[in-house]
């Protein structure tokens, strides 16, 4: 039984209907110590006969037998696997891949082999020493002559140690000297106990060998021993795999690396989208903090006030007053610290100093809500005591309003006895501070007023309640849905007043409104996906030889796509990069102007803002490379080696 058999085989090329038969029943052997050159004219099917015992064509008639194990049904992952473990393909125009050095494109075949990183290396090294190439190793292919050129595909096509070495035309474009010594190589070869199997029109290379086939019209007109074979080498035992992740993302920094000017601009225009988003989202975070830090130092976010959903309606008062079912019910929520008695008034209120007055529109008692550090001077009412806004103080003594503290005022109320008749309450209170304008009301404590109504025989119910939430302000939200999920019948029992529910809701505005900025600034990103599909469909275009050389040499699909995969990773995660060091930079220079104006940084990009700007970025780039990926992948690898 012979190494490798072929039975008759049978290829044809069709244009439209038309059949045009280039081999039209082959029937060959060869062992292993051969040195076996088919000459034919161009066009007699040379070519396609190598690609057929290469596994690179398997669309033919008959059968290729190698070691009496039939390749005629293998699946496409079985060829590859052929042609990694058993072919070396030597190539007429040398197929080196320009953006990998000499070192590098020998080291390409190793890849795929079970041998270690630093094995690769030494076996890659060890390989062009051989062929003479031990000083150029660092050196690109544009850097070499083509008999150097040559010597390193030799190199390549002996790294994974395989059994069989086709060679198309391996002289072709070579000066006499170069082919000399070419030869020699490949006769080194073919002695070292490997099939050497060279196609060539010419007679030089075809006397150079152990025997010649000679093709004419399809079919063999001679075959003819010139000298004895050698002997047989035996089986590799070097495993192989197909291009790892590793390898694959390897291969598309160096050809970033090769196209550094171009891949710089893509990584710039990808990185002016994530930029924005990421800014308008920090923006966000700062103008949200800016507005919660300006309230919170004036209220506390941590204080509800509760008051009877009695409709717009009802105007009878009493529906409004609260009682200890509702206090009950407040003090079960979870993380309630407090729950007080308030009271709200509005109109008839009517403070006196001297001769001077001063009308109020309303008032509350004092509770909760109200920070103390709203009071600029003085301090917080206690029973018997009253604290002025400073708009009130001012109308008493409008030069020195703060002069008021511990003076006496009388307040006036109007209201309505038992008998719904108008009564005018009254009573001295002294003023215990006097609060920024901003921060609320004059008020007083709910004993207080109590006390005014009881000196006048009358008596007050709370018309709302203060609810005082402990620990976070995240705390807020919760207890606001329990007081909202009670009932009365199909409306709500209560609503909610107070800051906490106000900066919730404000919250939420201002989220929504960063969104929608941060949606326009992400459309800069539909911009960036499509410029990343246009430059992968070029870099397939540029890169087809390429991806024609790495199915020759036994890379399956999946590592074809994972090359551009790994080059759309990289876009994508420099990309970010860049986005993120100019949108910091960014941060510091808007926070340096804001500090100095507002006191207070404006934008706050957060960690999870940087990630989901990473995120974003590599999403975007991967699936912008789904359709170049998969294009690449499909490619014919005899078309694509023959690409121009």
């Amino acid at each position: 039984m012979s190494y490798l058999e072929l039975k008759n085989i049978k290829k044809s090329y069709y244009l439209g209907n038309e059949e045009f038969p280039v081999l039209k029943g082959i029937n060959l052997s060869f062992e292993q110590g051969e040195f076996v050159s088919i000459v034919g004219e161009s066009g007699g099917g040379k070519t396609t006969l190598m690609n057929i015992i290469g596994g690179l064509d398997s669309n033919y008639d008959g059968d290729v037998i190698l070691n009496g194990k039939s390749l005629r049904h293998d699946t496409t992952r079985q060829l590859d696997a052929y042609r990694r473990q058993t072919i070396g393909f030597i190539f007429q125009n040398f197929n080196l891949i320009s953006h990998l050095n000499i070192l590098q494109n020998v080291m390409v075949s190793l890849e795929m082999t079970n041998l270690s990183h630093h094995q690769q290396e030494e076996r890659a090294k060890e390989l062009l020493t051989q062929v003479g190439l031990q000083e150029h190793m660092k050196k690109f292919p544009n850097q070499i002559s083509g008999g150097q050129k040559q010597r390193v595909a030799i190199a390549r096509a002996l790294a994974s140690n395989p059994e069989i070495i086709i060679a198309d035309e391996p002289t072709g474009a070579l000066d006499s000297q170069n082919t000399k010594e070419i030869l020699q190589l490949l006769d080194q070869i073919a002695a070292s106990g490997k099939l050497v199997i060279t196609v060539t029109h010419s007679e030089t290379v075809a006397n150079s060998g152990t025997r010649i086939v000679r093709l004419a019209d399809g079919v063999i007109s001679e075959d003819t021993e010139v000298k004895k074979g050698y002997n047989a080498s035996g089986i590799n035992e070097l495993k192989t795999h197909t291009l790892k992740f590793r390898s694959t993302s390897t291969m598309a920094l160096a050809n970033m690396r090769y196209n550094l000017k171009r891949n710089l601009l893509i990584v710039f225009g990808a990185a002016i989208g994530i930029f924005s988003v990421i800014v308008m989202l920090g923006l966000g975070n700062g103008v949200k903090g800016y507005i919660n830090h300006e309230i919170y130092s004036q209220v506390n976010p941590n204080a509800i006030q509760v008051a009877k959903n009695v409709g717009q309606n009802n105007t009878n008062p009493k529906n409004m007053d609260m009682g200890s079912t509702d206090r009950n019910r407040f003090t079960k929520i979870k993380n309630v610290q407090k729950v007080e008695d308030a009271y709200y008034i509005q109109g008839g209120l009517q403070l006196k100093y001297g001769k001077k007055t001063s009308q109020l529109s309303f008032m509350q008692t004092f509770n909760p809500t109200i920070l103390p550090k709203s009071i600029t001077k003085g301090s917080a009412p206690k029973d018997g005591q009253i604290l002025l806004t400073k708009d009130n103080a001012q109308k008493f003594n409008k030069s020195h309003p703060y002069a008021m503290i511990g003076k006496k005022v009388t307040f006036f109320q109007t209201t309505l006895n038992k008998q719904k008749m108008p009564v005018m309450l009254k009573k001295s209170l002294t003023v215990s501070g006097i609060s920024s304008a901003n921060s609320g009301s004059t008020s007083m404590t709910y004993n207080t007023l109590k006390q005014v109504y009881k000196n006048n025989k009358l008596s007050i119910q709370p018309n709302f309640m203060t609810i005082t939430i402990k620990g976070s302000v995240k705390n807020v939200k919760p207890v606001e849905n329990k007081i909202n999920s009670y009932k009365n019948g199909k409306k709500n029992a209560y609503q909610i007043t107070g800051v906490g529910a106000f900066v919730n809701t404000l919250n939420t505005w201002i989220d929504l409104a960063v969104n929608v900025l941060a949606t326009i600034a992400g459309i800069s990103l539909l911009v960036s996906a499509i410029m990343i599909i246009v430059v992968l469909y070029i870099s397939v275009s540029e890169r087809t030889k390429e991806i024609g050389i790495l199915r020759a040499l036994g890379a399956s699909k999946g590592s074809i796509r994972n090359l551009f995969f790994s080059e759309a990773f990289f876009i994508g995660l420099f990309s970010s990069v860049f986005a993120i060091v100019i949108a910091e930079i960014l941060q510091v220079v808007a926070n340096n102007i804001a500090n100095g104006a507002i006191h207070y940084q404006i934008i706050q990009i957060s960690g999870g803002n940087l990630w989901f700007g990473v995120i974003v970025s590599l999403v975007i780039s991967l699936l912008a490379a789904l359709a170049p990926a998969s294009s690449a992948a499909r490619l014919d690898p005899i078309e694509s080696l023959s690409y121009e």
